[in-house]
């Protein structure tokens, strides 16, 4: 159970002089006017001041106080908290992609209005980027109002990585993976009985993909955030782990690209996907590793509290992953652009994403009400 955060000082003996002056020096101050000045001296609290659920692998120091009200979660993004750079770290991508966004939609100079269909995927890829950076700015802030919002604003932030998960699916399916020669039987079929010597039809086979791809990578990601949500359970050893894990799977969905530059030469047809995809994974590759490993705080714990710490450094090489993929994103657009092969449709895009919204709130509802629930137990 997590430990109820007692005021400081409550609970203590003083040495007996201490208490002997005490009592001679008159009546003692109100408890609120001893308070105020004591909060303003030390406002940040250490590991063994707040609850369990509070408390970060190695982070010694730096930690606010319980509850904070929205004023003081929003002051405290100046102050030098063990937050503070984990929301600078993705409020400054947000605002960037934000502006990328915007120049994409509305001044990028084609012919194309922004409401265009040829544009709905887009518009599903762009909602989970600035979803996912804004969500988890807000988890980071107001993270200290309760311990219910607490577990409230993380549950939202996994299904806001969710969310993104799928939108670059959607933004995959109709901009990227028709391009390849992996999904075009006119391709496969001849190479399949040139390289392997199988008399095999590839058509049924690639199109049974195409049908399957956005409703796996939707239960993937309904899957994914339940995982997550589970994480933050005591049944949970290794919660990291699990989350990086599961936030690895929707990944998977861009297998035939990498198929793709083995089998075929992406290099040479499409070098800037070829680039920027295999970069976007070495960034993830390396964010992992920092959110799983969590050095450098575990070699030194309490240097890296404040700058430096494993959170902050994944942050910044998940915003390196997402910007690669912006830019070959953009890249699929001009070329689906130039020929479409065919206008996505509301349901095939937008509906699935509002679908996906109603089931992850479904999630996130049932996870608070089992922990309300255990909670009165």
């Amino acid at each position: 159970m997590a430990r109820r955060l007692q005021p400081r000082g409550a609970g203590t003996k003083g040495p007996p002089a201490a208490t002997a002056a005490a009592s001679e020096a008159g009546p003692r101050p109100h408890p609120s006017a001893a308070a105020e000045p004591l909060a303003s001296a030390k406002p940040l609290l250490r590991w063994d001041e707040v609850p369990d659920d509070f408390v970060e692998c190695f982070i010694l120091s730096g930690y606010r106080r319980l509850p904070c009200t929205a004023q003081e979660c929003l002051a405290s993004v100046l102050k030098p908290t063990n937050e503070t750079l984990n929301f600078w770290t993705h409020f400054i991508p947000l605002l960037l992609f934000l502006s990328k966004f915007c120049r994409l939609f509305f001044l990028s100079g084609r012919d194309v209005p922004f409401h265009h269909p040829w544009l709905l995927p887009l518009w599903c890829y762009a909602s989970g980027v600035l979803l996912t950076f804004a969500m988890s700015c807000t988890a980071h802030v107001f993270s200290c109002l309760s311990l219910r919002l607490r577990a409230a604003f993380f549950y939202l932030d996994y299904a806001s990585i969710s969310y993104y998960g799928f939108g670059s699916t959607v933004a995959y399916y109709y901009y990227l993976l028709p391009g390849l020669s992996l999904l075009d039987a006119r391709v496969m079929t001849p190479y399949v009985q040139q390289r392997l010597g199988w008399h095999v039809d590839c058509t049924r086979l690639i199109a049974a993909y195409r049908a399957l791809v956005l409703p796996v990578a939707f239960v993937l990601a309904v899957a994914c955030t339940v995982a997550c949500c589970k994480s933050r359970t005591d049944w949970c050893s290794y919660p990291f782990a699990l989350r990086t894990f599961v936030f690895v799977m929707p990944l998977s969905m861009a297998c035939p690209i990498m198929l793709e530059s083995w089998l075929f030469d992406l290099r040479g047809e499409n070098p800037t996907l070829f680039v920027h995809f295999y970069r976007r994974y070495f960034w993830l590759v390396v964010a992992a590793f920092f959110n799983v490993s969590k050095i450098p705080e575990r070699i030194h714990p309490g240097l890296f509290d404040i700058i430096g710490h494993s959170h902050q450094l994944f942050h910044i090489f998940t915003f390196l992953s997402i910007y690669d993929q912006v830019y070959y994103v953009e890249e699929g657009l001009r070329q689906f652009l130039e020929a479409p092969p065919a206008a996505p449709t509301f349901s095939g895009t937008v509906g699935y994403m509002l679908l996906l919204v109603v089931c992850l709130g479904l999630v996130i509802k049932k996870f608070l009400n089992s922990a309300e629930s255990c909670s009165k137990k």
